[in-house]
């Protein structure tokens, strides 16, 4: 059976992590009721992960990659992704494993009626200072956006794929998923997921780019939203 979802793992530098990451997303699709195929977005690794990806794609014909040129930030490395999934929808999931795959299948009922569904951490097993600083910047972005998203963070989503092509893109988009899904006319639920501690490898945010740095996207956001056209089409000849 074709797939229809299109799993998008984005990697930077978790050489520590990869083999678990393959042996868990392999066992996912073996055991869910979603046909789902994998792609691996390898954002300019300076470590063995790039060799590794292709290693992992070798041994199992649903697993696809991508290599960018360099390292480029989450955000471009979801929109190459989003730009080369051909599936009806698309998933987004971190290669550090804080959520199982597993939990798409929680997700993925609610798909067909939403243009992105996306999880909220439950339980997290975070460090209390990223547990706060995620709090904070979500309730600045918030203000913001009025997206009533309460943890955008949270790296399990899945989104339509045409609704993602559609909308814009800068750097710090994937903090505003929802908001601009909003934007463009569509629905946002969000389901309660798994939290898990990470095991091998190392976090890739701090203070900066976990508060500071959204804090400044925000203003990215306003601009873009001030000026954004949308426009439907009444007839044609």
């Amino acid at each position: 059976m074709d797939p229809t979802l299109t799993v998008i793992v984005p990697v930077f530098d978790e050489e520590d992590n990869l083999e678990r990451v393959g042996r868990e997303l392999s066992a996912y699709l073996d055991r869910t009721s979603t046909p789902a195929q994998i792609l691996f977005v390898n954002d300019g690794s300076r470590d063995r992960s790039g060799p590794m990806i292709e290693a992992l794609c070798a041994a199992d014909p649903r697993f696809h990659f991508i290599h960018l040129a360099r390292n480029s930030g989450l955000s471009a490395a979801l929109k190459a992704g989003f730009d080369h999934v051909e599936t009806r929808w698309a998933g987004y999931i971190d290669s550090d494993l804080q959520t199982s795959p597993d939990d798409f299948d929680l997700l993925m009922p609610f798909a067909a009626e939403y243009e992105l569904v996306t999880g909220v951490r439950v339980k997290r097993k975070d460090t209390l200072v990223k547990k706060l600083s995620s709090r904070i910047a979500n309730a600045i972005r918030r203000s913001f956006t009025h997206d009533g998203a309460s943890d955008t963070g949270c790296p399990l989503k899945v989104i339509r794929a045409d609704v993602a092509r559609r909308i814009p893109f800068f750097k710090g988009m994937h903090r505003f998923l929802p908001a601009l899904v909003q934007l463009d006319g569509g629905k946002v639920k969000e389901v309660p997921v798994r939290h898990f501690p990470r095991v091998a490898g190392e976090s890739k945010y701090h203070l900066w780019n976990r508060l500071l740095g959204p804090t400044a996207d925000l203003f990215a956001y306003r601009w873009m939203r001030s000026r954004y056209i949308r426009y439907e089409i009444a007839k044609k000849g």
